[in-house]
């Protein structure tokens, strides 16, 4: 394709693309990838263990499923083919044992492989299985442990490829999606300079054809209906940027709360490592915080996860965490609730606060993720503030508080 540089370029241009709205500088995209492995591990585990349940709901798998959804942008409705359909029997995988093994022993292959190969071979011999509605839809799941061995998968995309290859590619099928894999590799390679070694860049751009949100060269080939649709689709966009750019500074400004009362306390502070270069009421938070994040008495990857953690207090001049705060806005409470059990079952001494810093209407949602007999079971003890009292309370705190104690006079426990 003589064009594709020019139409990758009016991808990247377009500031309103799932490129630059998704894919460059999203931490929400970022912190997915740990989160989302750790849950397939969960996956695994509960197969082995025979705790996975006959049923999708509230299984360790939607909670991965939940995680991508999260990426609204281009995996809106990645759950669906996961649901179990009772009249159907598919997925067969929910009361079929043999078949439930066996994608344990492919989810566990696939994250422990160290070649792309390894993972081709690995969907072939799940393909000739062929278990009843367990399809390509699993390469999303693949995306988030191999982003750049294995492209996402949807219609959206399947739909897009065959827009710009010109090709007839069918969805469901293991072996159209390997083709696809290659066309798409291929051409990444070609053009790596302008997108990236993650396949999530150029899988995008097939999701924006795909969708009808991008238009290539001219729009003569869309029908009246369709050019509706895309006009639609277009003002949709706009919406969803605006709604998470609100969302965004929410965040920002929960974590710039937590940061000034910790400093008012006392305490060294931190933001997540990748929040470093965010900022609210015209203060930097690389300003207001350590300079450098304290070694921890763990295993590298276990501290990685620790880092993410939204707001951290540490006891001054020390690696001794204090405090551990999650801002969570639309996102999974679960997955922050998972990363303070990284800190909780690894380094606690008993005497740290964990607080889930949510917005008033998703109250409901927490007390629901902090009953889940994991956690209700542990002596973890997480609270949770609401936006508007931690807002409402900040300058009190810092003027009277002594401790991390005042803490509790704004939070809620179950």
């Amino acid at each position: 394709m003589t064009n594709l540089g020019q139409i990758i370029l009016q991808y990247k241009n377009d500031n309103e693309s799932v490129y630059n709205t998704w894919f460059i500088d999203n931490n929400q995209r970022l912190k997915a990838f740990r989160t989302i492995r750790r849950g397939v591990l969960q996956v695994i585990e509960d197969i082995k263990k025979k705790t996975f349940p006959n049923d999708f709901k509230e299984s360790s798998l939607e909670f991965v499923l939940s995680c991508i959804a999260e990426q609204k942008q281009v995996f809106a409705g990645v759950s669906h083919p996961f649901y179990w359909k009772p009249k159907l029997r598919i997925p067969d995988i929910y009361e079929n044992q043999n078949n439930k093994l066996a994608f344990g022993q492919f989810l566990e292959n696939c994250i422990n492989a160290k070649s792309e190969e390894q993972v081709v071979k690995e969907i072939i011999k799940l393909d000739e299985l062929k278990i009843k509605g367990l399809g390509p839809a699993v390469a999303s799941i693949l995306y988030f442990i191999h982003p750049t061995w294995f492209p996402p998968f949807n219609t959206a995309i399947l739909n897009g490829f065959n827009f710009l290859f010109k090709d007839k590619k069918k969805l469901g099928s293991w072996t159209e999606y390997l083709k696809i894999r290659e066309t798409l590799m291929e051409t990444n390679t070609l053009h790596k300079s302008q997108l990236s070694n993650d396949l999530g860049a150029i899988a995008g751009l097939c999701f924006e054809i795909g969708t009808q949100k991008m238009l290539i060269g001219n729009d003569e080939y869309l029908s009246e209906a369709e050019r509706s649709r895309f006009e639609k689709n277009v003002h949709k966009r706009q919406k969803e940027i605006l709604e998470e750019k609100l969302e965004e500074n929410l965040h920002s400004e929960m974590q710039y709360h937590l940061l000034k009362i910790g400093i008012s306390l006392g305490f060294d502070v931190t933001p997540a490592s990748n929040d470093k270069n965010k900022s609210f009421n015209g203060q930097n938070f690389s300003f207001i915080s350590l300079g450098k994040f304290p070694e921890l008495p763990t295993d590298k990857d276990t501290q990685n996860t620790i880092k993410l953690i939204d707001v951290l207090w540490f006891k001054k001049g020390t690696n001794k965490i204090i405090g551990a705060f999650e801002v969570e806005k639309s996102t999974s409470i679960y997955s922050g609730i998972l990363r303070l059990s990284d800190l909780y079952f690894t380094l606690s001494s008993g005497q740290e606060v964990f607080y889930i810093i949510i917005p008033n209407n998703r109250e409901k949602d927490v007390v629901l993720q902090l009953n889940r007999p994991v956690i209700k079971n542990s002596k973890m003890n997480i609270k949770y503030i609401l936006f508007s009292e931690l807002r409402a309370n900040c300058d009190a705190i810092c003027k009277f508080g002594t401790d991390h104690s005042i803490m509790e006079k704004i939070s809620k426990s179950i």
